[in-house]
């Protein structure tokens, strides 16, 4: 889609980006998007770290997607560069039309320009349809993850 604009996040989308990351069942239950304290802390360390890249898509200066791409460097599989895709979203208004492909084959080959050698990601088993559309792009579900809260 030649309408859209992907780029790196600026601490003035926090607004946007929470409200799409508590926009569906899970995220009202985690996320806090009328208190963006917690964001605003976490923020200046997710922007100043160059192997974190927290993206927004953006049609007529509207952020209307977001995604976090994270390049995490290895031993295992000799060596291999691995970028994870987490905290996708796509704004509501906008669900249904194609963005959640852009935004996924636009981290895919960002990854490859920045040297991975395998994409990952994480998905909630709460999360069916996106399940699918994950086996759709090409992923597939080859490990179980786990999560321990501190």
């Amino acid at each position: 889609m030649s309408d859209v604009e992907f780029r790196r996040a600026v601490a003035a989308d926090l607004p946007a980006v929470v409200a799409m990351l508590a926009d569906d069942a899970l995220g009202t239950t985690r996320e806090s998007p009328d208190d963006l304290t917690p964001y605003e802390r976490a923020f200046p360390a997710i922007d100043a770290d160059p192997n974190q890249n927290l993206v927004v898509l953006v049609r007529d200066k509207v952020v209307i997607g977001t995604l976090q791409l994270t390049l995490i460097p290895g031993l295992s599989r000799k060596g291999t560069m691995r970028a994870q895709i987490e905290g996708v979203r796509v704004h509501s208004g906008e669900r249904g039309t194609g963005l959640g492909t852009e935004l996924f084959e636009w981290a895919i080959e960002e990854s490859r320009k920045l040297g991975a050698d395998l994409v990952q990601l994480t998905s909630d088993v709460k999360r069916p349809d996106a399940h699918r559309f994950y086996g759709k792009l090409g992923f597939s579900p080859t490990h179980v993850g786990f999560k321990l809260d501190l």
